[in-house]
């Protein structure tokens, strides 16, 4: 699998709510980072971010683009339940088949007009 294949998978592991396929694409040194979240561990991550699937109607990858190095970029847009459409940027990086670090920079809303 190449960088862009397991930045993918964990994608698909999100959505799908598989958390056994999230963990196994997990590293245990794991570290999430967003604007709401600073350096979290894998298991907060997993009580605080993976359960909030519900709150999407829907949410696509546009761009998934790997630097040649450690570090694969991600573009996607996602409509939440309650309203709105927006569209975020991640930075994951990947070493030895697993996903080390998440870095996530919000964008705004898309005006869907």
């Amino acid at each position: 699998m190449t960088n862009s294949d397991i930045v993918r998978a964990t994608f698909t592991a999100y959505l799908d709510q598989d958390r056994d396929a999230a963990d196994r694409l997990l590293a245990d040194d794991f570290v999430f980072t967003s604007p709401q979240d600073d350096r979290i561990d894998k298991a907060t991550w997993f009580d605080r971010c993976f359960p909030t699937v519900d709150r999407l109607t829907s949410y696509e990858v546009l761009h998934v683009v790997p630097t040649g190095g450690h570090d694969v970029f991600v573009l996607y847009e996602y409509e939440l339940s309650g309203g709105g459409r927006f569209r975020n940027t991640e930075v994951h990086t990947v070493r030895d088949g697993r996903v080390h670090e998440v870095q996530v920079f919000f964008g705004g809303r898309i005006d869907t007009r």
